[in-house]
């Protein structure tokens, strides 16, 4: 397993990890088989979406923030329920195919860390797991 360490630099942000996942996936050994990449914390999560046009971003982003509002009634006394909610709906996991030693992502696709509790620096593990011909 590799880990990347990406630092984010906003509170509310995705960023753009696909380099970095291909980078790993072209540095093993694997030709086809699937990458996993997952972070390792409650308030981060991870999401494959289009990575063409920066305004789809900016629109998740403020739709995660009008679903779940930064301040409410939370019980949380680390005041980061919001970031806990919205790592909860987009998961902390994708699973990426790899085909000829590279992601096999869309021709619109991107892997994001979404960070809701920055800045921080954020962990980022990629498991690759060769085809089981």
């Amino acid at each position: 397993m590799q880990r990347l360490s990406i630092r984010t630099h906003m509170q509310m942000e995705l960023v753009d990890i696909t380099g970095e996942v291909a980078g790993v996936v072209r540095g093993s050994t694997v030709a086809e088989g699937v990458a996993i990449v997952s972070v390792p914390h409650t308030t981060a999560g991870i999401l494959i979406n289009e990575n063409a046009d920066a305004t789809v971003k900016e629109d998740v982003l403020k739709s995660l923030a009008r679903i779940v509002p930064l301040q409410d009634a939370y019980r949380h006394i680390e005041g980061n329920s919001a970031a806990h909610i919205k790592t909860c709906l987009v998961g902390n996991s994708v699973t990426v195919p790899i085909a000829d030693t590279r992601p096999a992502l869309g021709k619109w696709q991107g892997i994001f860390l979404a960070e809701f509790d920055g800045p921080r620096t954020r962990d980022v593990l990629v498991q690759i797991l060769p085809s089981a011909r």
